[in-house]
């Protein structure tokens, strides 16, 4: 009404005796009656948008526009007042409700923005994005003023003059240390969800050179929902330094294979093969066997699964995979539908002075499992196996390639689908680099470290076992499924990590390359296609060349350590991947 009245005023230059009030009058009142009933049907004052964001702006134009609109177009045949009147008006009136929401809006945001020296931390937000702008907000509408934000950092020279809440960009990543020096500030905040691995570890180096504390937003994959705020903020860890974000696998979309069968999972008691009954468990199979020849590992098994282990039942089965009688008799007993061989010696170390027993427990332990779960017509069989075995070099990827052409041999005659699955190291397992480091800075140190340029592919327990799960679904007879698990990470980056974690002194102690172990590992062989993946985004398919199981059965287990290592690189070293285009593979 108020834009009715200034707008007819002006458009009859201020003289008041000209102006048709009561008409006027009228027709403003008809307007806004229009924009009322509009916004009622858009919720427009029932806080359907938050005032003054940019939602509730286009709502208050599309009812002022279509009320305005409306009236004067009607007016232009009724002339009830002059043809400017209404649109002016209307025009004015918009103009007049943003101010006055945005002016509601700074208002009640005024008292947020005033933080008193109570000892609240100073911090410098890097990332001025959308998420850097809700934390900020957050910070401030925070009751207990944990958080004071100060100053933003971001790459994009757009936003150099940018303020969020009167906080102002005041320059790039690259001066992190001197505006954190210049702002008094003790903690850097990483309001960067999408940044990747190498940025991160950038910025977390830059923050201790200069011994400032470093916060971190997780990556959007793992907020609660789209919004951001200060209870989203934890310590950054270790997973952030990886070179990617953990693979999100609906398992259960594909996992129906697993419900109402009978399942057996070799090495139960192993940190992969506990963790894949476990998860194994949810999905409702009418019977999951837990084979290990660990009597203690198989009770702490049963006690995670169900809370109570009298270790009684015959869930869970002792057994040692080299005896193949025992192994045979358990298989026409029982006669599992679905079998994950996870049964390995895996220490890399001790196989490079013991390799007879790598090939007693890796290799025929393995064509043991094969032969019985192919009497018994199983079903779906996944060997579990390592990266270690593209191009090996030590004893522990010589078994472990052999494994592999084993069961894409049997896969050949066998009715069901019989595939390996290929991964990195597994964060938390035991015996991992982790467990080792943690104990190495539990006790002082020093923390060992082969050399400073090593680097290895990691993932977690959880996401090994869902893709060992997934690929048991998609993948094809005879195949090995490699994970994508982003670029590997240089082990001293993941030392230093963990003792910035720890807070303690603690040196890091570099001791050379052991036999076996390579500088960087691979995730494929050289005459392996690479990145062929035609079923999930994530996972890579190859295939594995078939070796017999007599040429295996000439392997020795007795004898020096060269001649057992030898005999294995010179069968490994004999298997070949063909051209996709020479057909199938043949049988040596």
């Amino acid at each position: 009404m108020i834009s009715y009245f200034v707008f007819a005023w002006l458009r009859f230059d201020t003289d008041a005796d000209w102006v048709p009030w009561r008409e006027v009058a009228a027709v403003g009142a008809l307007t806004a009656l229009l924009f009322l009933a509009l916004a009622r049907v858009v919720k427009l004052h029932q806080g359907r948008a938050r005032v003054a964001s940019l939602e509730e702006m286009l709502l208050l134009g599309v009812c002022a526009a279509s009320s305005g609109g409306l009236v004067t177009l009607v007016n232009l045949f009724t002339q009830w007042v002059p043809r400017t009147v209404p649109a002016g008006a209307t025009l004015l009136a918009l103009v007049l409700m943003a101010y006055a929401r945005a002016s509601w809006r700074r208002f009640n945001e005024y008292d947020d923005e005033r933080f008193a020296d109570d000892g609240s931390t100073r911090v410098l937000v890097v990332g001025a994005g959308e998420a850097g702008r809700e934390l900020i907000s957050s910070m401030m509408r925070d009751p207990q003023r944990q958080w004071r934000p100060v100053a933003i950092l971001d790459d994009d020279r757009r936003k150099r003059h940018l303020r969020i809440r009167h906080i102002p960009v005041v320059g790039t990543t690259a001066q992190l240390a001197e505006k954190a020096v210049e702002y008094g500030v003790g903690t850097v905040v990483l309001a960067l969800p999408s940044a990747d691995a190498g940025t991160i570890n950038r910025l977390r180096l830059a923050a201790l050179d200069v011994d400032l504390a470093v916060k971190v937003l997780p990556a959007s994959t793992q907020l609660l929902d789209e919004h951001v705020g200060i209870r989203d903020l934890r310590d950054i860890n270790l997973t952030d330094v990886l070179g990617r974000n953990q693979l999100d696998t609906d398992v259960a979309s594909i996992a129906d294979y697993l419900t109402g069968r009978k399942v057996l999972v070799t090495g139960a008691g192993g940190s992969i093969g506990s963790e894949l009954c476990r998860q194994i468990h949810r999905f409702g199979p009418a019977e999951l066997m837990m084979l290990d020849r660990d009597e203690s590992a198989l009770h702490s098994l049963q006690l995670s699964i169900h809370g109570r282990a009298l270790l009684d039942s015959d869930e869970v089965i002792l057994c040692d995979i080299r005896d193949q009688t025992a192994v045979n008799a358990i298989f026409a007993a029982r006669r599992p539908d679905v079998v994950f061989h996870a049964a390995a010696l895996k220490h890399l170390p001790m196989l490079e002075q013991y390799p007879a027993e790598a090939v007693k427990t890796n290799i025929y332990g393995t064509s043991n499992i094969l032969d019985a779960a192919d009497l018994v017509g199983v079903d779906r069989f996944v060997n579990i196996s390592t990266d270690k075995a593209a191009n090996p070099c030590s004893v522990l990827g010589y078994s472990k390639r052999i494994a592999e052409c084993l069961t894409s041999a049997k896969a050949q005659d066998a009715d069901g689908t019989f595939l390996s699955v290929r991964f990195g190291n597994v964060l938390g397992s035991r015996g991992s680099v982790l467990t080792s480091f943690a104990k190495q800075i539990a006790e002082g140190g020093p923390v060992t470290v082969t050399d400073p340029e090593v680097t290895r592919y990691f993932m977690t327990i959880e996401e090994a076992c869902q893709l060992v799960i997934q690929a048991a679904a998609i993948g094809g007879a005879g195949e090995a499924l490699v994970l994508d698990m982003g670029d590997p990470v240089r082990i001293v980056d993941v030392a230093h990590q963990l003792i910035d974690q720890s807070g303690a002194r603690v040196e890091i102690e570099f001791t050379g390359l052991r036999e076996g172990e390579k500088m960087h590992e691979e995730l494929f062989a050289d005459d392996e296609p690479q990145d062929v993946r035609p079923v999930h985004q994530m996972v890579s398919h190859v295939p594995v060349p078939l070796m017999s199981p007599e040429s295996v059965a000439s392997l020795p287990v007795v004898g020096t350590v060269d001649t057992v290592r030898g005999a294995m690189a010179d069968l490994c070293s004999s298997a070949r991947v063909p051209h996709p285009s020479a057909g199938a593979l043949p049988v040596r």
